[in-house]
């Protein structure tokens, strides 16, 4: 059995614990403050994992495999079309260079995480991981159960207030990101439990409670999850009898953590949130509505897309008289958004690369020593998984879950150690040029996005005694984060066309009520009035209640001969998001 020293296990608990933990967070950004502390703590941990790396380079007969190259070949393509994008389609470069940077993060921990394999390190790795990721789960979990049970404790600082009425969101505030957490969790116990780390006790005890947090954030994806977890049960005969019959009881133990947690709820009265859910109308809860605007974008542009992170600006911007209300930025679906931003033909080769990945992760979940198949089957169902939800949501937009599914999906395509690979970590003599200064910029840009983000978030701080033209100004220096200050500008503008140019650069980042009112208005300034009743008309179709005072002057009798405001007429001609660029 495989172990790194303990400092492995403090760094890994601050790469993959710490960033889902966190409650506290400063706006403009209910989330920066955990991606950031996942970059910092992935950053330190590899840097540590570098230097564990043995200094003699590999055979040259045990080149990586595809099917890692295949990975880091379409995270490659969607780094290069996110620098392509602000040359093509005005997206702002600080949306790109932060794009940019967290998929160079994830190349960085997949590439990694597969030389380590190579090494012969991958396990002892992947056993930090896998507790790091347990102690994530059971306190996730307990925060869950103190947003449903005892909400009076959620404070907001250390544990997040329930968003979603009786649903365990965690600390993250979204329930279906608490379940992938927890489920996650689950593939980490089982290896645990298989690989003699946990004892026999500990291993059912801790899957039932992860199990109940899931069954508390009345996730309808975590219910598929676990499912999933199920079919993983059957299908892997190389897990032990016990674990395998404890996976194919999820179901049933699900089951009874339902109605268990439905009569607790009837009991006081109330309805138990997965109740709800499953009698909500509106089954999708829009993804059906998304779903069928985003194929209409892939056929009006069906070659090279809307550009890198263009979906929710060509999506405001074109007619859907009957679209979702909310301000959707993703298409909750991960093949669907690439095909819509990247276009048929390189969304087609992206994904053609990442099934490669996993055909071949699954063709070497059967060779090798017994303890590195399991450890690469459990990283590949970690993989699976949070591939599941990417098809209901986008997990993957988010450091604290790209990271570590890269680092799993490393560890899954990295083949058996060759013959001879010390199981040791220090050899003396250089170590490999790239890997430490690489960690090292990874954790840095972490650290410096900090120092970044407070650029702008003074400038939402109510308590700054500095005026809000010169925090504005001094916000809009900000490299990754500049875009929410040329927000603040132009929606707080006397006259939003002396704010064109922030314009330009804050309607990509989500067109919401207050920013399409503002740009309708600069536009009207500036004479382009049939532009602007195209953006109220498609403002209209959000059926906002926040727009209900700009369109106010509609309902007010207009004095004759007066012309109507510009935002009461319809567009005399139509538009594509194109001519808004």
């Amino acid at each position: 059995m495989q172990h790194l020293p303990a400092p492995h296990l403090a760094l890994a608990t601050a790469a993959v614990a710490a960033p889902v933990l966190i409650a506290f967070n400063v706006a403009p950004s209910a989330t920066f403050i955990n991606q950031a502390a996942a970059l910092v703590g992935w950053g330190a941990w590899a840097m540590l994992l570098a230097m564990a790396l043995p200094s003699a380079a590999p055979p040259s007969n045990t080149a990586p495999d595809r099917g890692a190259a295949a990975l880091l070949l379409a995270l490659l393509l969607i780094a290069a079309s996110a620098f392509a994008a602000p040359l093509w389609t005005g997206l702002p470069w600080t949306l790109a260079l932060s794009a940019i940077g967290v998929i160079g993060a994830a190349m960085l921990v997949a590439a990694l995480a597969v030389a380590l394999q190579r090494a012969g390190l991958g396990e002892a790795a992947f056993a930090s991981f896998c507790f790091a990721l347990l102690a994530a789960g059971v306190l996730a979990a307990l925060v869950g159960f103190v947003q449903v049970y005892a909400p009076a404790w959620a404070d907001g600082q250390w544990i997040a207030a329930g968003t979603l009425g009786a649903r365990a969101v965690g600390n993250l505030r979204q329930p279906n990101h608490q379940s992938s957490l927890l489920l996650w969790a689950m593939i980490a116990t089982v290896w645990l439990g298989g690989s003699g780390r946990l004892s026999r006790v500990a291993l059912p005890a801790l899957l039932l409670a992860l199990l109940a947090g899931v069954v508390l954030t009345a996730s309808r994806t975590g219910m598929v999850g676990a499912a999933l977890l199920t079919l993983w049960g059957l299908a892997d005969r190389r897990l032990t009898r016990r674990v395998r019959l404890q996976l194919v009881l999820v179901p049933l133990v699900y089951f009874f953590w339902y109605e268990l947690f439905a009569a607790l709820a009837h009991q006081g009265g109330t309805t138990f949130a997965g109740e709800a859910q499953m009698h909500k109308a509106d089954p999708s809860s829009s993804r059906f509505g998304i779903w069928a605007n985003t194929l209409t974008l892939i056929a009006a542009h069906p070659w090279a897309g809307v550009g890198f992170g263009g979906f929710n600006f060509a999506w405001s911007l074109h007619v859907f008289p009957g679209r979702p209300v909310a301000f959707f930025d993703h298409t909750h679906n991960l093949p669907l958004q690439l095909a819509v931003e990247l276009g048929l033909p390189l969304a087609a080769l992206v994904l053609a690369l990442l099934l490669y990945a996993l055909w071949r992760a699954l063709r070497l979940a059967r060779e090798g020593e017994a303890g590195d198949i399991a450890a690469r089957r459990a990283a590949l169902a970690m993989v699976v998984m949070i591939a599941l939800h990417s098809q209901l949501e986008y997990p993957l937009w988010y450091a604290y879950f790209l990271l570590p599914a890269a680092f799993a999906f490393g560890i899954a395509l990295g083949g058996p150690a060759p013959a001879g690979a010390s199981r040791r970590s220090r050899a003396a003599g250089a170590r490999p040029p790239l890997w430490l200064p690489a960690a090292l910029a990874l954790l840095l840009g972490g650290a410096a996005s900090l120092a970044d983000y407070r650029r702008v978030a003074v400038i939402f701080s109510p308590a700054s005694a500095t005026p809000l033209a010169q925090r504005i100004e001094e916000g809009r220096q900000s490299w990754f984060f500049g875009h929410h200050a040329d927000y603040a500008a132009a929606t707080v503008a006397a006259h939003p066309s002396d704010e064109m140019a922030a314009l330009a650069r804050a309607t990509h980042y989500l067109l919401d009520t207050r920013i399409t009112v503002a740009w309708a208005k600069a536009l009207a300034e500036r004479g382009e009035v049939d532009k602007a009743r195209h953006l109220a008309a498609r403002l209209r179709e959000f059926r906002n209640p926040l727009s209900a005072e700009f369109f106010a002057v509609c309902d007010e009798p207009a004095g004759e001969g007066a012309p109507k405001p510009f935002q009461c007429e319809a567009p005399r001609r139509g538009y594509d998001y194109v001519d808004f660029r």
